[in-house]
């Protein structure tokens, strides 16, 4: 069956592998391109202001160069109490930041953002509360050799084997904490004119 489509190239404003492993679930024909923004932290920004600022800073970095595109981008910042969780980069780095998080809860804020031609900008947020279970040292170990999640902010990832760290997940939309709110953008694609499914 061919079906033709009617709607602007849509670009995904990431250099991320698991947004656009995410994107590849709605089945939409897509480029990836990257935003090349500057992510320094604003003084006094909120997880959740540093998360929806850098989406729309993403999405319109693409659009500038693309105005004929739909553009989406998306950024997660993730926190534990007032202290950041960033990607760790390293295995001594995630086993810090793991025991750091042990039997503690962290928010991981993602937020998205699309820009299509004719249409108004679209900008949402998910957070996603994830408490951790009581880690001990050699599950931490045995966790981070096998997943090695350096790329990964708080060091793990949901989609796989990290999903054993956690003794529970608060959220709207599963897809968020992996990194690309699918729920909300399928829904803000339709009504930019997409057609999901």
């Amino acid at each position: 069956m061919t079906s033709s489509r009617s709607w602007p190239p849509l670009v995904l404003a990431s250099t991320s592998s698991y947004r656009r492993d995410l994107l590849d679930r709605l089945q939409l024909p897509f480029e990836v391109e990257s935003p090349g923004i500057d992510e320094t932290p604003e003084p006094g920004e909120s997880p959740r202001e540093r998360a929806l600022r850098l989406a729309a800073a993403k999405a319109r970095a693409v659009a500038g160069r693309r105005p004929d595109a739909i553009v989406i981008g998306s950024d997660q910042v993730a926190a534990c109490d007032t202290q950041l969780l960033g990607k760790p980069g390293d295995a001594a780095r995630c086993r810090a930041q793991l025991a750091a998080l042990s039997g503690r809860m962290a928010d991981f804020h993602t937020a998205c953002a699309l820009l299509a031609p004719g249409h108004p900008a679209a900008v949402h947020i998910d957070t996603t509360r994830v408490r951790f279970r009581t880690l001990d040292p050699a599950e931490i170990e045995r966790y981070v050799e096998r997943e090695r999640p350096y790329d990964c902010a708080g060091g793990f990832k949901a989609e796989g084997l990290g999903i054993a760290l956690f003794e529970s997940i608060e959220s709207h939309d599963p897809t968020a904490l992996i990194g690309l709110p699918l729920m909300w953008l399928a829904g803000a694609l339709r009504a930019a004119g997409c057609q999901v499914p």
